[in-house]
């Protein structure tokens, strides 16, 4: 090829000049071309354009200097590589244009088949098929179709409907029926959609047509579609698409041609085989676009055995070569077998575990790589059940799908109504407008929760995870009715009682009973199922993964965890301690008038007898604990509620005293109430009277509740068990502040613990941003440090929690200023950068700091990659999230160490 270019100017590569990690800059398409040209298989000559090609051309809406000169000339090579000429009207080379990113996008960007035809050369190429005008006319209105749609935007459905019409006539409903008159009759059609559209004849020029068809797929790159999808996969907008021009080869030729899709596995299973389809005298857009049935890729056997073994040799050969599944496409030209693409193909959560084991099996890849090629969201998706659609359900509302899962039951829209049914062996879905602490035992007797507000990040969504819960936040086409146990939706009421089902996936309601199908996982992982004796392929080789995730992690995982119950989950689920056990979970129910008591207590007598109270319950609680983490350290975080969590509602409260003065009734304890609630009232409680600071305004507090922890720890050593007691206390953002709960804890715990042997670390929870800047002061204070990633997202952005995911997220992740919400996954540069900072001053400060995190980040996969890297050595999540954040913390260690490979 006679080209010049210097390797930072060429931006057109000749598939015989790349390879498969070329993809950064070939695009996933044309290096895996490349790389099918280099291994000697069938590959139509083509030449690819670069991606940095696109990215200039968006950057400043127009080509490249030197882009056309390049093309010409890799054009003039790929005609003397044919012996045909681009529009030659007697013998004409017709090309393909072709959209292929790094990342698989598969259906989001472009592609115009049969570019080069046109008036004159249709004759030619019906001559150069044998006198076969049917095919060439067949060619030349795809073409029109094509490139009136995906380069001049004229809308698809007219030329739809042209061709419905044609067949119509012809009275059939098969467009293999029309014959080259009808064909001929709908290219003029076609040509009189595009010049009403476009305001122009169509383009004879063949060099035009490929130069409008290159730009036309540079630019959908931007394309809405393309856009959502790679939010949706956090694929980089920054990358742009390369272009492959490749030489047409036709499916449509006849019966002895055709056109197919093949995978060297059942992408949905995993299982070995012979999976794909095929359609004879068709091109490559009948199968994607379904307009006729395909056989089963196992038929063309009979069709032409020839090509089916020569597939299967190539296909084997594939696999063997890029050590994975593949997908590929294929077309068949009177008899020759041409390969068009082969990719790693995409696969379900259930395959990717499977296959990965088999390959590890057959040694063509280590566990290492068997790893790096799963992921924690398939394994979570495997651990949730999910429903059998066999028969049509039709959603009558779609939310936010907050927590994964399927759940079916009956409505109920109070927390005791559900406590009540679930105890009587119903399954109930709870639904609220919003959920809040004192529907905790609601949501627990649950089988799922379904509010009309709030978002991912709401309340009914963060425990729902935590307790792996199936949940649908933010369905806001429901009208809830709580006071008449009712809902409204579609101009349907559903009552309390009636049976509802929810997707926590997609955020999918039905109405009725839609069947589950129970995760095998789970099963596993709760013990119920033996890996070494069970037929299930996926148990198998999540159990083969899993075990060597272990044996490579370096960060320990533990779990968030308030209850015994919890607990011995988590620890079934593989949890090495708990990292955030919340105490004021423990305050709420039966127990909270004590609380309330407690907080509004004038007297020194009131508020002791208040604790008094309080202390057994809560010492019955942390033995609970202690024994289910027999041996394992437990992280109790000192009581952190915002006040309005424990105190009625100001308005409702002045509300119901009002009343009650109209009717002449005695208020003075109401009244008295009120007016304490008036004093204590908070604007903004996210940012008032909790944490640290409750404990100093309140005496006795965190006293009463350091007794009962050393006390618990106690009474559970002295029983034979071993009890590992870290106190944690909550929202420090001076040291003063924890020098001063520690001097009164530690009096407390030398007292209470004597010469039992029990020990207890003290440490904080760095969850304000002020502390995490001022960690090497209080790490002198402290034995641990937690990271509270929740509330350091809250206060590093500004956001409050509560509220801004249903405000205005959506319109940040539509404009593209979020990838994703922080609150679901860290956000690396600020707050990231606030903890890597308290975890280096920390342990500048004090060497043997013991550092964990226990946000909702701890069982966010991308998130534990990061904690991995800042040297964290634990991370805590909800109970069902362990194994997630296990298998991510394994993941850390193979993907380290295989870039430092690099």
């Amino acid at each position: 090829m006679a080209t010049h270019e210097t390797a930072s100017d060429k931006l057109v590569y000749d598939f015989a000049e790349g390879n498969k990690d070329l993809k950064d800059l070939l695009g996933g398409k044309g290096a895996n071309l490349a790389e099918m040209t280099n291994l000697g298989l069938p590959v139509p000559p083509g030449f690819t354009i670069t991606t940095e090609a696109c990215k200039a051309y968006l950057a400043t809406g127009r080509e490249p200097d030197g882009l056309a000169a390049q093309i010409a000339a890799h054009l003039e090579s790929l005609e003397r590589e044919m012996g045909r000429r681009l529009g030659d009207p007697d013998d004409p080379l017709l090309v393909s244009v072709r959209s292929g990113a790094k990342f698989s996008m598969p259906g989001m960007m472009e592609t115009v088949l049969n570019v080069g035809l046109n008036d004159r050369s249709v004759i030619g190429l019906s001559n150069q098929a044998g006198q076969n005008d049917r095919f060439a006319w067949d060619s030349y209105r795809r073409l029109i179709q094509m490139f009136g749609k995906t380069v001049c935007d004229v809308p698809g459905e007219e030329f739809e409907h042209a061709l419905e019409d044609a067949k119509s006539a012809k009275g059939t409903r098969n467009d293999l029926d029309l014959d080259a008159d009808d064909l001929r009759g709908l290219v003029d059609a076609y040509k009189k959609i595009f010049a009403k559209h476009t305001g122009r004849e169509f383009p004879q020029e063949p060099r035009e047509q490929l130069d409008l068809a290159i730009r036309a797929v540079f630019e959908s790159w931007n394309a809405e579609r393309a856009i959502l999808y790679r939010r949706q996969e956090r694929i980089p907008a920054d990358l742009g698409t390369a272009v492959n021009v490749v030489a047409m080869v036709f499916g449509n030729l006849g019966p002895d041609s055709g056109t197919g899709v093949a995978f060297t596995r059942d992408p949905a299973s995993g299982a070995q085989g012979i999976y794909g389809d095929y359609l004879a005298n068709a091109q490559g857009e009948d199968v994607v676009a379904g307009i006729r049935n395909t056989v089963p890729l196992q038929e063309l056997e009979r069709l032409d055995k020839k090509s089916y073994d020569e597939l299967l040799g190539i296909m084997a050969r594939l696999e063997g070569h890029y050590q994975d599944l593949c997908d590929i496409e294929f077309t068949i030209e009177r008899g020759k077998l041409w390969m068009l693409q082969t990719r790693v193909g995409k696969r379900t959560a259930a395959a990717a575990f499977v296959i990965a084991g088999q390959l590890v099996d057959e040694g063509l890849i280590d566990l290492d790589e068997a790893l790096h090629r799963v992921n924690g969201a398939q394994l979570a998706q495997l651990m949730f059940p999910r429903f059998q659609l066999d028969h049509e359900f039709q959603p009558v509302a779609k939310g936010i799908g907050a927590s994964p899962g399927a759940a079916s039951g009956k409505v109920v829209f109070t927390s005791a109504r559900a406590v009540e049914l679930a105890a009587e062996g119903e399954s109930v879905i709870l639904v609220r407008r919003e959920t809040n602490p004192d529907d905790l035992n609601g949501m627990i007797a649950a089988k799922g929760i379904l509010t009309s507000r709030g978002g991912k990040t709401s309340h009914a969504a963060v425990v729902a995870r935590g307790m792996g819960k199936t949940c649908v936040s933010g369905a806001d086409e429901l009208e809830v009715d709580v006071p008449g146990r009712r809902f409204t939706v579609a101009g349907k009421t559903v009552t309390e009682g009636d049976v509802v089902s929810i997707d926590g996936t997609t955020g999918k309601v039905y109405l009725g009973e839609v069947p589950v199908m129970p995760s095998e996982v789970v099963q596993y992982f709760e013990g119920s199922l033996d890996p070494e004796h069970i037929d299930n392929p996926l148990v198998r080789a999540v159990h083969r993964i899993m075990t060597h995730a272990d044996a490579r992690r370096r960060l320990a995982v533990r779990t968030n965890a308030d209850t015994g119950a919890d607990a011995a989950r988590a620890r079934r689920f593989g949890a090495q301690g708990i990292g955030l056990c919340r105490t004021e979970h423990m305050f709420l129910g039966d127990r909270r008038e004590l609380v309330e008591r407690l907080i509004l207590a004038r007297t020194g007598t009131e508020r002791e007898d208040a604790l008094a109270a309080l202390l057994p319950l809560q010492r019955e609680d942390f033995i609970e604990i202690f024994r289910e983490m027999d041996g394992l350290p437990v992280t109790v975080r000192l009581i952190d509620p915002p006040l309005h969590e424990f105190l009625p509602p100001l308005e409702q409260l002045a509300v119901n005293v009002a009343v009650a003065q109209e009717r002449g009734e005695d208020v003075a304890k109401e009244e008295a109430l009120l007016a304490a609630v008036r004093r204590m009232h908070e604007e903004n409680p996210m940012l008032g009277l909790r944490g640290v600071r409750l404990g100093l305004v309140i005496p006795g507090l965190f006293a009463m509740q350091v007794r009962a922890i050393a006390e618990a720890a106690v009474a559970v050593t002295e029983a034979g068990g071993h009890a590992c007691p870290e106190i944690m206390v909550p929202l420090v953002g001076a040291v003063q502040e924890l020098e001063t709960v520690r001097a009164e804890a530690e009096k407390i715990i030398a007292e209470v613990v004597g010469d039992s042997g029990v020990e207890v670390l003290i440490g904080t929870m760095i969850e304000v941003p002020r502390a995490a800047l001022t960690a090497g002061q209080i790490a002198e204070a402290a034995e641990f440090f937690s990271f509270g990633t929740n509330d350091l997202t809250q206060m590093g952005w500004g956001f409050s929690r509560d509220d801004v995911e249903g405000a205005f997220f959506w319109r940040y992740l539509e404009l593209g200023i979020f990838g994703i919400s922080p609150f679901e996954s860290i956000d690396t540069d600020g707050v990231g950068r606030l903890v890597r900072i308290a975890a280096e001053e920390g342990r500048a400060a004090r060497p043997g700091l013991k550092l964990g995190v226990c946000g909702e980040h701890g069982g966010d996969p991308d998130s534990v990659h990061f904690f991995h890297a800042v040297g964290l050595d634990y991370v805590s999540c909800s109970p069902f999230r362990v194994p997630v954040a296990r298998l991510e913390a394994g993941r850390a260690v193979v993907e380290t160490a295989g870039s430092d490979s690099r």
